[in-house]
């Protein structure tokens, strides 16, 4: 299933998470354009994840352009200071096992592997 206008919808999506008062959205900005950003919310006890309470990043992107320039770790670092206080005791994250990139920066920033997701095709 292919999906239409996703990056519109996304949008749409972020743009209402700024009413969310458990929800954080953060831009970086590089003169009058945005060159990336995170999103994370603070999340409630999760029965089925076995989780306690916790930060959920769960997104971060930074235009290509702007890229090797240490946005990405700025924003991460904000990001999990905002979700600190909001009252996450941790900050959870994923990403994909191809993006060695990314999980060298969260190593970089102190995160650490605590679940191995694994999915089967039907």
């Amino acid at each position: 299933m292919k999906i239409d206008r996703v990056a519109e919808g996304y949008a749409r999506f972020l743009s209402g998470e700024l009413e969310n008062d458990r929800a954080v959205v953060l831009c970086a900005v590089k003169g009058a354009t945005i060159v990336g950003y995170p999103y994370g919310t603070v999340e409630g006890r999760n029965w089925s994840a076995l989780l306690d309470p916790h930060g959920a990043l769960h997104d971060v992107f930074v235009e290509p352009s702007a890229r090797r320039q240490g946005v990405a770790e700025k924003l991460v670092l904000e990001m999990c200071s905002r979700l600190h206080a909001l009252g996450a005791p941790r900050v959870l994250l994923h990403t994909a096992i191809q993006n060695r990139e990314a999980e060298a920066l969260f190593a970089k920033l102190g995160f650490r592997s605590t679940m191995l997701e694994m999915t089967r095709e039907a």
